[in-house]
């Protein structure tokens, strides 16, 4: 878990794990023209992320209780899982097939599959659950937390400014960017398999 003093780098972690760029490519593909619509779609997907997150970072570790799951195991399948998702953005695949069919609504867009599972796949959410399931003081949680909130509301920012970035950077520069968290995003789930495995042979 991080010390108080280390925001900016808790920050950025999870920055990478709810890849924006691939969020922001999929929010520019599925949601209808006019900007009070995607205003609405963008505010609601912000939403449902943050929910998402808190949940499973509040409730992870009574999840591996009750399942009799180690730390340490779940951190190899979930780093498995995220590093997969992080080669699959490298390549220009996306982290998720979502079909549209039977969406009577389109602001259904924003929870499924915008906030899940494009912004809060798998991997983020093996990620929440292993640094909800670390021993941590008080000001070490309030500091994740308020990263993580930090994070979910700068992807909220990236969907609300989603046409702006697309005049600017243009749809190849989004595509740039996005293989480039899928690369650190590998490079973060080999980190947290090192530690599984490490850990694993250490008790062992």
């Amino acid at each position: 878990m991080p010390d108080p003093g280390s925001f900016g780098t808790v920050f950025l972690k999870f920055i990478f794990l709810l890849t924006p760029f691939a969020a922001i490519s999929t929010f520019l593909a599925l949601a209808p023209p006019g900007a009070k619509e995607r205003r609405r779609i963008a505010l609601r997907a912000t939403a449902a992320v943050v929910v998402a997150c808190l949940v499973f970072y509040f409730f992870g570790r009574y999840l591996f209780d009750l399942l009799g799951i180690t730390v340490d195991a779940f951190r190899i399948g979930a780093g498995a899982i995220l590093f997969l998702s992080g080669v699959a953005m490298t390549r220009g695949i996306p982290k998720s097939s979502p079909s549209l069919a039977g969406t009577d609504d389109d602001s259904d867009i924003a929870v499924v599959p915008i906030a899940i599972p494009v912004t809060v796949g798998p991997g983020t959410t093996g990620a929440l659950l292993v640094m909800a399931s670390e021993p941590a003081t008080a000001a070490e949680r309030a500091v994740t937390l308020a990263a993580l909130f930090a994070a979910c509301v700068a992807v909220g920012a990236g969907l609300l400014l989603a046409d702006p970035l697309l005049r600017v950077l243009g749809p190849r520069g989004i595509n740039v960017l996005t293989k480039l968290t899928g690369l650190f995003l590998a490079a973060l789930a080999a980190e947290i398999v090192f530690t599984g495995v490490r850990n694993f042979l250490a008790a062992g």
